[in-house]
């Protein structure tokens, strides 16, 4: 199974495809400033659910962040929990540049 992901700024999402088909098979919500991209919703259609749609999604959204320049605030209960099990992006998280004062 081929899954392709796209952005779609106009509709500020990630949208994938499987095997070329013209129905979205999965997609992922999110706000961007010029310095932070949120994810803040993501969806695979259930047919799909367990097949790599929602890592690829993932994984290219943050690999096109890395790419820009972003820090990634993961709103997302999906993309928070596939970044804790992948280290190798948890360098992409925005942290709070305010301290917190005992």
């Amino acid at each position: 199974m081929a899954v392709e992901v796209s952005d779609v700024p106009e509709s500020k999402r990630y949208e994938a495809y499987v095997d070329g088909e013209s129905r979205v098979a999965g997609l992922a919500e999110y706000i961007r400033t010029a310095e932070l991209i949120a994810f803040v919703h993501t969806e695979v259609a259930p047919e799909y659910e367990g097949k790599g749609v929602g890592s690829a999604l993932v994984r290219t959204a943050l690999d096109e962040a890395r790419a820009a320049g972003l820090r990634v605030l993961a709103t997302c209960p999906f993309f928070a929990g596939w970044i804790a099990r992948h280290t190798e992006y948890q360098d992409l998280l925005y942290q709070s540049r305010s301290k917190v004062s005992d």
